[in-house]
């Protein structure tokens, strides 16, 4: 950091207990070069993500600036939340046994980039996350092969799901 310090969060929430991390980047800043999302973690919670469930008990975690507009479920996922209104992905369970998921990040892919986004850097684990988030990319070439441009109409759990990894996929 610009200070020289590093900052430590701890986190306790539902899914991790005891958990702590070094955050050595300026948040939003300093990515790997082969790492460009498109949306910010903010931004992707206010456009509606993961049926608005995905971070209802871990907020003390992340800046309040970020839930501010959030689109979040009081109680089950609602495909209501999501910018395309309906739901994209797979039930934690199928990440696990697909073995998607760390013990550093029980929460999978969104998890690890709002840390990353934060300024935590893993070594090795942020390589294997920038490659999964660079073979997402497929999905956006089928869109603009499939689609009209900007017709949200057009593969919409395809658009939601490429929201819930920082492309952004509106206009499209």
């Amino acid at each position: 950091m610009a200070d020289g310090k590093q900052r430590i969060v701890t986190v306790n929430d539902r899914m991790q207990q005891g958990y702590t991390y070094a955050l050595e980047a300026p948040a939003g800043r300093n990515f790997d070069p082969g790492f460009g999302p498109e949306l910010t973690p903010k931004e992707m919670l206010a456009l509606g993500v993961f049926g608005g469930k995905y971070m209802t008990d871990c907020r003390a975690e992340f800046p309040a600036s970020w839930f501010a507009k959030a689109k979040l479920a009081g109680g089950k996922r609602d495909p209501d939340l999501n910018y395309f209104g309906v739901l994209s992905g797979q039930p934690l369970s199928v990440w696990r046994a697909k073995g998607w998921i760390r013990e550093e990040d029980p929460r999978g892919w969104f998890q690890w980039y709002c840390r990353y986004y934060m300024g935590r850097r893993l070594g090795a684990e942020d390589k294997r996350q920038i490659g999964r988030w660079r073979a997402f990319a497929r999905h956006a070439g089928q869109i603009r092969k499939h689609c009209e441009p900007g017709d949200p109409s057009c593969r919409p759990v395809q658009r939601q799901a490429l929201l819930q990894w920082a492309y952004d996929s509106r206009q499209m």
